[in-house]
């Protein structure tokens, strides 16, 4: 068994989906579970649906209608593929736009967000069909089963894996083909409810299939030939990376390396599974081989640029030690907030830590601080993470910026500096 993921650019239009089954023809009489994300930009249209409909904007039926236009098009370049399913699907959502949205955000978002990974899912598995690669559709909600925080699900990893290992039993009469098509990014809650698994978290349920079904490997099918030293798209002197281990994989997908979600690593790890990332337009190509490779003498500087960063400072008022207790404070109002840390740092009587730039939750936070300490903050800033870093590197990245906290340990190290 292989498990397969195609993101958003690569299910992006009708050109899109025939290449998805190109590369999926190039695997006769293999078993694969594919796992596919919404179309494109589909996602952020719908999250646009989901704020007007939070906020009962007479726009939310409008922006609707775009995304229905959008993959009725595609549809027809496929032959009609998914025609059905789509206006089945698009109804759903009408229906549930006419009612009260839940008073909570989150609940109203993974409603309406997941439904894009059924329309692409509904269009690729019935193009496949029509098209002479037979596959079955199978429902992620049904066997990806998390606890009810919503846009950031938790696994149930006992309940998942039974279900998952029961959908794909040879002896399962729904297990007509080789090939199965799932979502990615969505599942269900153990009360039914929908749920998403955090942003870019397609890839993280391809780890979660992966690991529930033994797979002999993972190949996620990307826009780039692999993964790289930095994000091509800002540097032009970048190295692609043949071969890496789970550990580096995991800390840079951590510190915000685009390619690979942070979540994706620790299931295959936990089985050993390899995992390649290659270039859909390219599917010949070796990729980059992520498993337990450990050759030292290999290791190429990595780094990783986060811009729109915030860098915020909490003291005691009364000029008391940070101690577990302020911690634990601190901590908790973040966690309850959503904000996660990308850096923190303390001192005997400060705590410092590097957050997301964004302003309604900046502003929460810092009202629910106010009593207790004093809070200063630094906005337009960049963080600077780079593994296996040498002077050089670091000159060349700071560039004579001021930098504002510094932390490095044995490997890696990063650096909040001014944004040029």
């Amino acid at each position: 068994m292989k498990v397969f993921k195609f993101g958003g650019a690569s299910v992006k239009d009708s050109a899109s989906v025939k290449n998805a089954g190109s590369i999926l023809a190039m695997y006769p009489n293999e078993k694969l579970c594919v796992v596919i994300s919404a179309m494109g930009k589909t996602t952020n249209l719908l999250e646009k649906v989901t704020e007007a409909w939070v906020k009962q904007d007479v726009t939310v039926l409008e922006l609707l209608s775009g995304i229905e236009k959008f993959h009725q098009g595609v549809s027809e370049e496929l032959g009609g593929a998914g025609k059905l399913q789509i206006k089945q699907i698009m109804n759903e959502i009408r229906q549930q736009l006419q009612s009260a949205p839940p008073s909570l955000y989150d609940a109203a978002y993974d409603l309406i967000v997941s439904k894009g990974e059924l329309l692409s899912t509904a269009i690729v598995s019935d193009y496949l069909n029509k098209n002479g690669v037979a596959n079955q559709l199978l429902d992620a909600r049904k066997v990806v089963i998390t606890n009810e925080s919503f846009r950031n699900a938790r696994i149930n990893w006992k309940e998942t894996t039974s279900r998952i290992t029961a959908a794909f039993d040879d002896a399962n009469p729904d297990q007509e083909a080789l090939i199965t098509i799932t979502q990615g990014f969505i599942g269900s809650s153990v009360s039914g409810q929908p749920v998403t698994l955090g942003r870019e978290g397609s890839d993280f349920s391809a780890a979660v299939f992966a690991f529930a079904l033994d797979a002999t490997q993972m190949v996620i099918w990307k826009d780039v030939a692999g993964v790289f030293n930095a994000d091509p798209r800002y540097f032009s002197d970048v190295v692609k990376l043949e071969h890496i281990s789970y550990r580096d994989a995991i800390e840079l997908a951590y510190f915000g390396a685009s390619v690979i979600h942070p979540k994706t690593i620790q299931p295959l790890q936990n089985k050993n599974i390899p995992l390649y990332v290659k270039p859909f337009n390219d599917p010949a190509s070796a990729g980059t081989l992520i498993n337990h490779f450990t050759d030292s003498k290999s290791q190429i500087p990595s780094f990783i640029v986060k811009p729109g960063q915030v860098l915020v400072s909490v003291s005691p008022k009364d000029f008391s030690f940070v101690a577990e207790d302020g911690l634990h404070t601190i901590f908790g109002l973040l966690s309850h907030m959503g904000i996660r840390i990308n850096l923190m740092q303390n001192s005997a009587i400060s705590f410092s830590f590097c957050i997301d730039d964004h302003p309604e939750k900046m502003k929460r936070l810092f009202t629910a601080l106010s009593g207790d300490f004093t809070v200063k903050y630094n906005r337009g800033l960049e963080l600077l993470t780079i593994r296996y870093y040498n002077k050089k590197i670091i000159d060349k990245l700071v560039d004579k910026r001021a930098v504002l906290l510094e932390q490095r340990s044995r490997l890696t190290v990063q650096l909040v500096v001014e944004e040029k």
